[in-house]
Formats: structure tokens, sequence, C-alpha cells
């Protein structure tokens, strides 16, 4: 056996060798023995050979006494060493002798403590006796055995420790021990078993000696097994926390306290069931596969995490189990229940992010898959149910592959939470889908009525209503169809469904009810273009041209009607097929009321539009109030009046420049005062050529400067522009004559002859042109065009 292995577990003072005893334990692999190992020490007085029996017996290697320098102490303290050869593994103590005296009064109280110590510990006692010894009171160990007999059966529940003695009465000290009530009737069997062995001196007889030893080592073979010597042993610890065991054993007995063994296991178990799993925990945070796991969570769903996971923390629980297989089963099912909650608390937030991700990942497809299914055109309610089964399902068999077999955590409320989210989004595009629905068909009616209606309202008759009713029923009609159509796929109440299509027939009127004050507020532009259109077109829209023969009165008149319908129309709201008298009271006061024949009657209605409500009319159906009415009646003449005014100044300048003869008795005196000159052209002819060819040109400088339109903006204005366009007139006349007298002399009659019938037909068609100017131009300049309105 190597030096090596024998080492001093406490010194001469009493003091524990903790990094020794490590040492120890690491060299001789005891952590691996489990409960699969013995403990053996020896007692006995001072240099009674118990080193030299040791030696032989176990081929450890303890100090031995030299004979030949004394009897004196050799071992000092406890020693410990593996046995070599024997199996299982064995570990022998080799204890200080007692009786020494080189302990001097101290020596009872070590040797009490390394006695308690050994039986404490010890699976087997050897107390080695001199036969010469026996009956002897202090040599025969008989004091601190009883000593020790007694704290035992005070401090512990019985162990069975084998005690192997060279001595034959070995039941007089137990007799002799003072016993606590509850061992009064104890046999000692039940805290020991007592072997007897007998051996040759080996000073004497050494051969037999080392026969006898050899004989007595073939019992200490599987000494812990079923019929060996330690066979009926209890309270084991393993052997991967003896030296903690023997520490803390050692600490009680010095210090004189109590040693309870079976709490002394508990705790040993405590302390180091907690040691082994906290290694566990550590190893399991270190562990690759699980902080791979880890990281794969964190960017996402990870397939059979259950699997990996229970995998990896089965594997550090059976590792908790193999090494602390040995300790007492209740701490050590308690420590592994609180690794495996340290654990399961470790691993959890990753848990949680592996539903969260299961969870987002199940609502994102449901929303994929419920926008597909609606832009297929399936219908919303059954598109709804089916992807959230789907998905919900889908997220169920997630959480299958994601359940850890050690824990059994709740996953309900992440399911209802993904449920909720389901039903938040399924409310949400709901809310989104039926306002797209009703925007829809809202815009629809707004292209179906605004331009018509506006339309109607301002080609405003007696159909005007009658028409918009119309219109209204049928696009209304229309739309709630549509809307009702549209709306079968979505899963609503009755109720919810008869408002929405309420609340767009009554959008529909809204849009009617909107354009109808829109062009009330218009009323009155659309009052004077109707007056303009009609007071200054025919019947054939064609401008009309204030030639004298047109009835002005009769024509205001009539373009004052319209504008009185028009704003008749569009004083109330009729939508529904009432009869009122609007128009009637209208035309009574505003109209006829200003007749020669104006009655009594008359002023009554004029004093019945002094109201701000029309009869039979409601006031919400109100577009413009009687007293608006009178008001824009009386703006409308006013801005109109000015039209009318131009119209008749305009017939009045066309008959006054159409009117150029001079009054008959003129002519009659022209006639008589002129007979004589009259006959001087008669007879001379030439005077006559003379004449005409004046008025050839007067005629022709008549046309080319328009004399008579000039003059039509009075006779100052005349003269200045006559005066202006005189000269170069004459001059252009005069060249033309000059161009025409350098004609070629073959053809002078000709020319001349052609000259004076294109200069006649010049004349003629200028003239003709000019009046058509003159008549055409006069009114257009002197008929102005309302531009105000």
């Amino acid at each position: 056996m190597d030096a090596a292995c024998s080492t001093q577990l406490i010194d001469g003072d009493g003091t524990f060798n903790v990094s020794g005893v490590d040492n120890f334990i690491k060299e001789v692999k005891l952590e691996e023995c489990g409960l699969s190992y013995a403990v053996v020490s020896i007692m006995g007085p001072q240099s009674s050979g118990k080193s030299t029996l040791l030696n032989h017996l176990f081929g450890t290697n303890f100090r031995e006494m030299d004979a030949f320098r004394g009897r004196s102490q050799t071992t000092k303290g406890i020693w410990i060493a593996r046995c070599a050869g024997i199996e299982p593994c064995t570990v022998v103590m080799d204890l200080e002798g007692t009786d020494g005296r080189e302990r001097g009064e101290d020596d009872t109280a070590f040797e009490k403590q390394s006695a308690l110590f050994a039986l404490a510990v010890s699976d087997i006692v050897l107390i080695n006796m001199w036969c010469h010894d026996i009956g002897r009171e202090q040599a025969a160990n008989k004091p601190l055995l009883k000593t020790v007999f007694q704290v035992m059966m005070r401090l512990f529940s019985p162990r069975k420790t084998t005690l192997m003695f060279v001595i034959r009465d070995k039941t007089r000290i137990w007799d002799a021990v003072p016993k606590p009530q509850a061992h009064k009737e104890t046999p000692l069997s039940d805290f020991f078993n007592v072997e007897v062995i007998a051996l040759n001196s080996y000073e004497e007889k050494e051969e037999l000696f080392k026969e006898q030893v050899a004989n007595l080592r073939q019992r200490f073979f599987h000494s812990v097994a079923p019929g060996g010597l330690a066979g009926d042993r209890r309270g084991v610890v393993p052997a991967n926390a003896f030296a903690f065991s023997a520490k803390q054993m050692w600490q009680v007995i010095k210090d004189n306290k109590d040693l309870d063994l079976p709490a002394h296991k508990v705790m040993v178990a405590t302390v180091r069931c907690e040691e082994i799993a906290n290694e566990k925990f550590a190893g399991f945070i270190a562990n690759e596969n699980w902080r791979e796991l880890e990281e794969a969570v964190h960017s996402g769903p990870v397939s059979g995490f259950g699997k990996k996971l229970s995998s990896i923390l089965q594997s550090c629980l059976s590792e908790y189990d193999t090494e602390a297989t040995y300790f007492e089963e209740g701490v050590r099912s308690s420590k592994r229940q609180q690794l495996q909650e340290k654990l399961l608390q470790l691993v959890q937030p990753t848990f949680q992010d592996l539903l969260g991700h299961l969870r987002s990942g199940a609502l994102e497809n449901f929303k994929d898959a419920f926008e597909k299914a609606l832009n297929a055109g399936e219908a919303f309610s059954a598109s709804a149910d089916v992807c959230a089964q789907s998905c919900v399902s889908k997220f169920d068999k997630g959480c299958e592959e994601a359940v850890i077999e050690q824990a059994n955590w709740d996953i309900s409320k992440t399911r209802e939470k993904l449920q909720r989210d389901i039903e938040a989004h399924i409310s949400s595009v709901r809310t989104a889908k039926l306002s797209e629905l009703t925007t829809l068909y809202e815009s629809k009616l707004n292209a179906a009525l605004s331009g018509p209606v506006e339309a109607l309202l301002d080609g405003a008759n007696d159909e005007t209503w009658p028409a918009i009713r119309k219109l209204l029923k049928r696009e209304g009609e229309l739309a709630v169809y549509g809307l009702s159509d549209a709306l079968s796929g979505f899963d609503m109440d009755e109720e919810t469904r008869n408002k929405m299509l309420t609340d767009l027939e009554n959008y529909a009127r809204g849009i009617v009810e909107t354009k109808a004050k829109e062009e009330a507020g218009r009323a009155l532009m659309r009052m004077k273009d109707r007056f303009t259109t009609i007071f200054s077109h025919d019947s054939d829209s064609m401008p009309r041209i204030w030639t004298g023969k047109e009835d002005i009165r009769a024509i205001t008149k009539m373009a004052r009607s319209a504008s009185l319908k028009l704003l008749s129309v569009m004083a109330v709201i009729r939508l529904e097929d009432e009869l009122d008298n609007i128009e009637k009271t209208l035309t009574l006061a505003l109209v006829n009321s200003t007749s020669n024949s104006a009655t009594s009657k008359s002023i009554s209605t004029i004093d019945s539009l002094a109201s701000s409500t029309w009869e039979q009319v409601a006031p919400e159906k109100t577009l413009i109030t009687p007293v608006q009415c009178k008001s824009l009646w009386r703006q409308f003449k006013n801005e109109t009046e000015y039209t009318v005014t131009q119209a008749i100044s305009a017939q009045e300048a066309n008959r006054r420049n159409n009117n150029w003869l001079p009054p008959p008795w003129a002519i009659l005196a022209l006639v008589v005062l002129g007979f004589n000159e009259f006959m001087t052209l008669l007879r001379n002819p030439l005077w006559l050529g003379v004449l005409f060819v004046g008025y050839l040109v007067s005629k022709a400088l008549w046309v080319q400067l328009n004399i008579s339109g000039e003059f039509q903006h009075g006779a100052l204005p005349g003269l200045l522009s006559l005066s202006t366009k005189f000269l170069p007139t004459v001059m252009n006349l005069l060249k033309k004559l000059a161009e025409e007298g350098q004609a070629p002399s073959t053809n002078t009659n000709q020319s001349s002859m052609n000259s004076s019938a294109s200069a006649q037909s010049d004349v003629t068609t200028n003239g003709e042109s000019s009046s058509s100017s003159s008549s055409g131009s006069s009114p257009a300049k002197s008929v102005p065009i309302d531009t105000s309105s």
C-alpha cells in the first residue's frame, strides 16, 4: 500500500484535517463507491499492537512501535488508510491508544472523544486487548466502554456497529452500564454485533499470528454484504459525504455537544444533496444544448422544444439521482424537488417566450388566412370561424410539442389571449369592412344623386321635386338592396342590420337635403341667371335684337315669373308627396301685388310673407323662409332692373336710327320750293350726271365712315370720330380712282362701265353691309349684359 494513502484524519490536538481527507478520498476514489464501502476502526491500550495488527490484517502501512526503544506512544490522533485488496472498498482508522502517559490528565477526554467518533463513523470496531488484561478495570477499557455505551444509548438510535473483541467477558461491561429508561431491557445485540477473536502473540509465535490474521482478513471481504461482518449495519452515510460527515461528527464530539446521529445523517444528507443539486443546476446552466435551445427560442418557435428540453432536464435530474441515491430518502427527494423547481423556474421564461411566438405566429397566420379568404369572396362570418378554428388548432398542436414532461404548466391563459386577439381582430376587420361597405354605397349615392339633384334644381319647374323623389327612391332602393346583399355574409343580428339599412336610406335623403340647401343658398344667382336667359334670348335660344317690335313688358314679366317659379321650388324640401301653396303665395305677394287691381287680399298676402315659416310646411323642411323670399325678390328686382332699362334704351335708339326721312311737311316744302331747280336739271342733263356722281361719292363716304353708327352715341362723339376718319377715307377713294384711270385706252369704255358697275356694286354692298352692321351692332351695344349676377 502506498504511503500516500495513509493520512492523518485528526491530529493530536483534535484538529480535523479537511484538506488531507479530501485528497485521500480523491486518491482512493471513495466518492465513486456510493454505499458500497465499509469503515473499520481499532481501539485499545497504548502499545497493544493495534497498528501492527492493522498492517498485517489490511495491508496498510501505519507506523508501528519499535519494541527495542521501549513502549511509548506511536500513533497520535486518528489516522486513516485504505485496505489493500479487499472488496468492497474498506477504509480503516487507527486510533490513538488509550491509557497513555503522554496526555496526562487530558487522556480520558480525548479517549472518550475518539472512541465515540469511531463508534459513530465505523461499521466494524476492533477492540484490541491482551489476554492478561482481561479482568483489569483500566487495561480492559471497561470505564471507557461504559462511558461510550452510555453515550451511544443516549444519543444514537441502534446503528448495528460490529464490535470485534479478543476477550471473553463481553457482557459484564454492558450490564454494568447505566441505561436510559427506554433502553432498560435493550440487549447489546441491538447496538452491536459482538465478535471475539483470539490471536497468538506476534512476538512469540509470529508465523501462527500471521496465519490467524490471514484467516481473519478473509472475513473482511464483502463485509457489508448480507451475512458479512457489517451486513446488517444501519444509517450508512454515502461515500461522497464521508469526509463532511466525519468532520461534523468530530466537531460535535469535540465541543462536548449531544450527538444525534439520525439528525446528523439528515444534516449530512441536506448539505450534500444541496451541494449536488447546486452542481447540477450550474451544470444545466452551462449545458450547450440548453443554451442553444434558449438562443433559438429567442429568435422564434423551435420544433420539438418540449422533447428536447425534457430530455435535458431529465438528464440533469438523473445525474442528481445517481449521486444522491444513498442519502436519506426524505432529504434526497426534497432537494430533488427543489432542484426541479429551480430548473423549471429557469426555463419557464423561455417556455413563455415560446408560447408567445406560437401565439403571435398563430395570430399572424389567422390574419393572412382570413384576408385571403375575404379576398377570395368568401362570406365574412364563415371565413372567420374556419380560419380561427384552424389557427387555434395549430396553436394547440404547437403547445403539445412545447409541453415539458417535468412541468404541469397551464397554457390556458395564453390560449385565451390568442382567442381574445383573434376575436379583437375579427371585430376590427368587421368594423373596417362594414365601414368600407357603408362608404362604398354612400359614395355611389353621392355620385348618383348630387349631380342629378343639382341639375333638376337648376331647371326648377313643377316636375322638379317629383323627379327628385323618383330619383331618390330608385337610387336608394338600389343602394339598400346592394348593401343588404353584402351584409348577408356577416353574422349580425337583425336589429343591427336593419339599422345600417335605415342609416343608408337616411344618408341618401341627407344628400338630397344637403344639395337642396346648397342650391337654396345660391337662389339669387340662379334667379338672375334664369331671368337673363329668358329675357335676353328668344324661344329659339338666340340672343334677342331689340328692334323696337318686342314687348319688353311681357318679356320681363315672363322672365320674372320663371325666376319666381325657381324661388318657389327652392323654398322648401318636398321629399313627401304633399301639396303646398308657396308658389301661389309668392305670386300674389310679389308679382301681382304691384298691379293696379291690388286688393286688400293681396295686402294680406304680402303681410303673410312677414313670417319665418310656411303654412303646412314643417320648419325643418324650410330652406328659404317667407321673409327671406321677400328680401331675395327685392334684391333680384334691383339687380335685374338695369338689364330691363338697357333693353328699353336700346329699343328706342334703334327706332331713332332707322327713322331718317324728314317730316311730310318738309317733303312738301322741298317739292314746292325746289320745282325750278328740278326743271333746270331736266333741261340740262349734265347737271344730272354731276349730281349722280356726287350721290355715289356721298354714299361711298357714308358707308365707309359709318356715319349712322358714329352718331348713335351722340353728336359730339360722332363728330370727333368722323374728323379722324374723314381724310384717310377720302385719300383711299382717290387712290382707287387713280388706279382705275391708268387702265389701257383700248379698254377705256369697258373699264369705265365696269368701274361704274363695280363702284355701284361696292356702294350697294357696302351699304347693305353697313346697314346690317349698323342694325346688328347698335342693339348689341345698347343691350348691356348684367355681369354682376
